[in-house]
């Protein structure tokens, strides 16, 4: 499988909007038969949540809705990520920023933020439910389930993600 279909989402914990990402396009994958042909994980910037479950607010509004967070643990974004995802797509400008330091110069897939996929949606970030209440954790989900139709659009159309690279 090459690499340009995969798809790796970044938060700056992975236990809110990164694993709910990656469990909405995984059920998206599924709805259409590719969940074998393209590979989907989630990461975090920092380690302060390696090894541990989601959120619990993250999986009851992720259960609401059919998708299921239960078996996702964080884990930390390596350099070697550069080489296993085609698609790096942050949630929020300051992930970005962080992710284009870490970037390797032989990177050539796309890197850049998942809601620049909808511009439908108004907003370029994801925002970070974290210190809120549910309803924070609702709008992840509205948003993140537009901008994964998008994305799901655009690999099923073959689209090479060097040619998609943030600018």
């Amino acid at each position: 499988m090459s690499p340009g279909f995969s798809v790796l989402f970044v938060c700056m914990g992975n236990i809110c909007r990164s694993p709910t990402a990656e469990a909405v396009f995984r059920a998206a994958l599924a709805q259409v038969g590719l969940e074998e042909r393209i590979r989907t994980d989630s990461a975090g910037l920092g380690d302060w949540h390696v090894g541990q479950a989601p959120d619990r607010r993250a999986i009851q509004a992720a259960n609401r809705r059919g998708y299921d967070l239960t078996k996702l643990r964080a884990r930390q974004i390596t350099v070697e990520d550069f080489d296993r995802f085609g698609w790096i797509l942050a949630m929020d400008l300051t992930n970005l920023e962080a992710l284009q330091l870490l970037r390797p110069a032989s990177y050539t897939g796309h890197l850049g933020l998942l809601l620049d996929l909808a511009p439908q949606t108004g907003v370029r970030e994801v925002p970070d439910p974290y210190y809120g209440g549910a309803d924070g954790f609702e709008r992840v989900l509205d948003l993140v389930e537009i901008a994964s139709a998008e994305l799901l659009e655009r690999l099923r159309h073959g689209i090479d993600p060097s040619r998609e690279r943030q600018k």
